[in-house]
């Protein structure tokens, strides 16, 4: 294939998308056992991707029955057959069990069907059970054309025309039970249902103190209960891979009451549906109730949440989740020759990846092997890193050892938030208290930033202060945008009164500037010669040395669901612009990737200088489109992408220029976006990474027993942060040559590599960097040298 090659600034080189041609190839798209939120954004990014590159794409109705069925189940799609479908739940082509499919009777009609219409590439999106299926397909394919040539239903110039099959899978399950992938499509939108019913359910259970005992879909993988229960600080939790030791009843009893005793109003405990014991017998949730009702006499209800999981809109992670997926599939296909074997398109910390789909049902099967055999701890390492990390940290924060157990450090460690408040910063707060007392160190809160920190608003924080933070917007400690610089004294007075051996800081842009002022003030203030460490939080999305910040995913969250409404009201008013400005300073990341996740027209960030040829540009294409049957249009522009293209300018201009084609409409969405309760994510994300903060400072304190060592070296002030696929700890020091200081924003973005991908799928012609896709990766079991980014 004549890939287009381009030296890129750093001199590597970059394949670019544009002669990748799709021209003459078919492909069709099916989606296949249960549903997943998410489904219809990944059909839609296969089939405008698949038209984008000149290939002719089918939708594949009612799954695999679908394909044995033929007929009007397999249509060709068109670029508006797609429309409107991002934020809506389910699949629009439907899924069915297809027990033909599975004899070879059923796959030679499905075989017939597909050559009928040319189509030799297939996009199947489901889970393990749909993917083998599909992998059996294509190893028989050669068998089954020689069969229906014997057979006179196809002619032997067909034989040789569609010789063989392309199979790219994408995983589709709210379970996130596919090994290989850390995370699968639909699996973050069942979380924001579980949180939803949660967080209501505990407003009630505090009013009676009451005991709720939520059962949660997971039949073979307990990741739905195991993640809601570290986004929710749950009491208890019960899982497949990982069942409770012998005597747990009495052990969850004592839990409960000591809780209690601490005037803790509520319980929550999370059953996997498929919970069992070490002998491998269920544990249901009426069981469980009917235990602490003997045993405690405690007022227990049951709530079993059922199929309201894999209902509702996709949330924004598993919409740009199952786009990226979808751009990726489409090039594996184009990508693919006879000796390609079938592959699955995962996500590795940050980063999309294509996988040997055989080795990945394999793996997927022996969890459930050993889990059988009732070997736990196999299928607990199975189930990979994200699933280990999650439960060792449950574990950590959920259980208190008596404090004669824990073994004194004799360090206090403060916790401070620093810049604007960011929904997770409470739960990350927590982790870190909780992670600190466990390792031995006395833990302090400091209030209101650096500005509280010079005041001496300094105050011990204990395990029990930290309940019930997890599910809490903004900033329980109080958070500020000052600087450390004009109280550096102070503040050293401070760290010496206290005697404070370690600081978290847990904020944005300006929690990494401080970090970088304490760091040059060690030369005149030695009590700065500590171990410092910067946990990011901010909606902004734009502190160096990590590509995702804390708070980034509920303000993205609330961005999305706000474009939703309003193209909702579009739709009872045709010929409707709308234009929405988004925070985040300077960084376009909350405009660029809600953009994508909404499915913009446009939206204007400051990385991407714009002019006036550009917005006429867009103009034009909102006026073509206001004559097929798409008839709106949604525009974003982050709040300081143009000192001169203001908000009012845009939507003036789009005004003046649509008239008698479009009308416009303006909003800006301001502090609504970091505002709320925190996304699963959000809560999930800032509980693993401060509590592998607090790791961090726990072996850098060992590192100078007693009051020995002053840390002076750059690495022990450090940003941890997620880099594609591995957690780094990256010194600020080192970060400085790779900032912008005047906009506040790092100088090279991961996420800006994703922007053509909205203006593909908006249907504009532009240059896609496909330098990261390519080459099948084996499965790994473990992670590398470096800690993965499992998320």
């Amino acid at each position: 294939m004549d890939n287009k090659v381009s030296a890129s600034p750093r001199g590597s080189y970059r394949k670019f998308l544009e002669h990748l041609s799709g021209a003459g190839k078919a492909i069709g798209v099916l989606t296949s056992g249960g549903d997943a939120q998410g489904m219809n954004a990944a059909v839609r990014a296969v089939v405008r991707m698949g038209i984008y590159v000149g290939a002719k794409v089918y939708f594949i109705y009612e799954g695999y029955q679908g394909m044995v069925d033929g007929g009007s189940n397999i249509v060709e799609a068109n670029w508006e057959s797609v429309s409107s479908i991002l934020q809506v739940g389910g699949t629009i082509i439907g899924s069915a069990r297809c027990k033909a499919f599975r004899t070879r009777e059923g796959r030679l009609k499905a075989a017939c069907n597909l050559i009928h219409r040319g189509i030799t590439n297939l996009c199947v999106i489901g889970g393990d059970g749909s993917l083998t299926g599909a992998n059996i397909f294509r190893m028989e394919w050669s068998g089954l054309l020689e069969e229906l040539a014997q057979d006179g239903k196809i002619d032997n110039e067909a034989v040789q025309k569609y010789a063989y099959l392309n199979v790219v899978g994408m995983v589709g399950s709210i379970d996130n039970d596919f090994c290989g992938t850390d995370m699968t499509i639909g699996t973050d939108s069942a979380l924001h249902r579980i949180i939803e019913v949660i967080d209501a359910i505990m407003t009630t259970a505090q009013s009676h103190q009451r005991t709720f005992v939520l059962e949660v879909m997971g039949r073979h993988c307990g990741y739905l209960a195991l993640v809601s229960a570290l986004a929710c600080g749950a009491d208890w939790v019960f899982l497949p891979e990982s069942p409770p030791e012998e005597g747990w009843e009495e052990q969850m009893c004592v839990k409960l009451s000591e809780n209690r005793a601490q005037k803790k109003r509520l319980n929550i405990i999370i059953v996997a549906e498929g919970a069992i014991d070490t002998l491998n017998r269920p544990i249901t949730s009426e069981k469980i109730k009917e235990l602490v009702v003997t045993q405690l006499g405690y007022d227990t209800r049951v709530t079993i949440l059922g199929h309201v999981q894999r209902g509702g809109t996709p949330s924004a992670f598993d919409r740009i989740l199952a786009s990226r997926m979808g751009v990726e599939a489409v090039l594996a296909l184009l990508e693919a020759t006879p000796e390609t074997p079938a592959c699955v398109v995962s996500l590795s910390g940050n980063h999309a990846v294509r996988l040997p789909l055989v080795e990945c049902v394999q793996m997927t099967q022996e969890v459930q092997k050993a889990m059988d055999e009732r070997r736990f701890k196999d299928a607990v390492q199975l189930r990979g890193r994200s699933f280990e990390n999650n439960l060792n940290t449950y574990k950590r924060l959920a259980i208190k050892l008596p404090d004669d157990k824990i073994q004194k450090s004799n360090c206090n460690v403060a916790v401070i938030n620093v810049g604007a408040p960011a929904a997770g910063m409470n739960a990350a707060v927590r982790s870190a208290v909780r992670v600190g007392i466990a390792d031995g160190h006395k833990m302090f809160a400091v209030y209101d930033g650096f500005d509280g920190f010079a005041k001496g608003q300094i105050k011990e924080i204990r395990w029990g202060d930290v309940g019930g933070w997890t599910g809490q917007g903004g900033s329980i400690l109080g958070t500020k945008r000052i600087l450390p610089g004009k109280y550096l004294e102070e503040i050293a007075t401070q760290i010496r009164t206290h005697n404070i051996n370690a600081i978290l800081i847990i904020g944005g842009f300006e929690a990494y500037h401080s970090m970088l002022i304490l760091g040059e003030a060690r030369t005149r203030h030695e009590e700065f010669c500590i171990p410092m460490c910067v946990v990011p939080a901010t909606i902004s999305n734009n502190v160096p040395g990590s590509d995702l910040s804390i708070g980034c995913d509920t303000g993205l969250n609330m961005v999305v669901e706000t474009c939703d409404r309003i193209k909702q009201s579009a739709s009872g008013t045709k010929r409707r612009v709308f234009i929405i400005e988004t925070m985040g300073g300077y960084c376009g990341y909350l405009a660029n990737m809600g953009g994508l996740a909404a499915g913009a027209d446009a939206a204007y960030i400051f990385e991407e200088p714009f002019d006036i040829r550009d917005l006429q540009s867009n103009v034009e294409h909102l006026t073509e489109k206001m004559k097929t049957t798409i008839q709106r249009g949604l525009v974003l522009r982050n709040e300081s992408c143009s000192e001169n293209y203001t908000t009012d300018f845009i939507y003036q201009l789009y005004s003046e220029e649509g008239r008698g084609v479009f009308d416009c409409r303006k909003n800006v969405l301001g502090h609504m976006q970091q505002g709320g309760a925190p996304s699963p994510f959000d809560r999930n994300f800032g509980t693993k990474i401060s509590a592998r903060a607090m790791q961090w400072i726990t072996t850098k304190l060992k590192e100078s027993p007693g009051k020995g060592k002053r840390f002076v070296s750059d690495d022990s002030i450090c940003v941890l942060g997620i880099s594609k696929r591995n957690v780094l700890f990256q010194p600020v020091a080192e970060l400085k040559n790779e900032t912008d200081f005047e906009h506040r924003i790092p100088k090279e973005q991961w996420w800006l590599k994703l922007r053509p991908l909205m203006k593909i799928l908006a249907k504009y012609k532009t240059s896609y960097d496909v330098s990261d896709s390519g080459q099948l990766e084996p499965v790994r079991h473990r992670g590398g040298p470096e800690e993965p980014a499992a998320i």
